[in-house]
């Protein structure tokens, strides 16, 4: 058993952010937080097309972006895998993200009724924890 037999990916329909990105994000977030690590087995295109009702291209889409990235690995007749490469992230592509999930945390907390400023003193709690 591995720990990807748990990893499954979820949508966000009203994010604004593209099915295929949303796909990547969460893999990128898994290495980030252990919960994928090199080596592990991802679902295949199919399972994840129809776990998550789209279309199976575009989850091709996500994991071939992340193959040309060095994140990913696919083995003809034997599945796609986190790739056993480090991979170095430039750093316009680390300012996007951060941008991005800047982004989301403030649209969610103003829809949820909080202010900047309670997020930001929420997470300079959370720094000295």
């Amino acid at each position: 058993m591995t720990k990807t037999d748990a990893f499954g990916f979820t949508l966000d329909p009203h994010s604004g952010v593209p099915v295929y990105r949303q796909i990547i994000d969460q893999v990128q977030a898994g290495l980030a937080s252990g919960t994928l690590a090199r080596g592990d087995q991802l679902p295949t295109v199919r399972q994840v097309a129809v776990d998550l009702e789209i279309n199976p291209n575009t989850v091709l889409r996500a994991y071939r972006e992340l193959e040309i990235r060095g994140v990913l690995d696919t083995q003809q007749g034997t599945g796609t895998f986190v790739s056993d490469r480090p991979v170095a992230e430039d750093e316009p592509e680390r300012a996007r993200k951060l941008e991005q999930f800047v982004g989301d945390v403030t649209a969610r907390a103003g829809a949820a009724g909080f202010t900047l400023s309670e997020v930001v003193e929420a997470l300079q709690k959370r720094r000295t924890k």
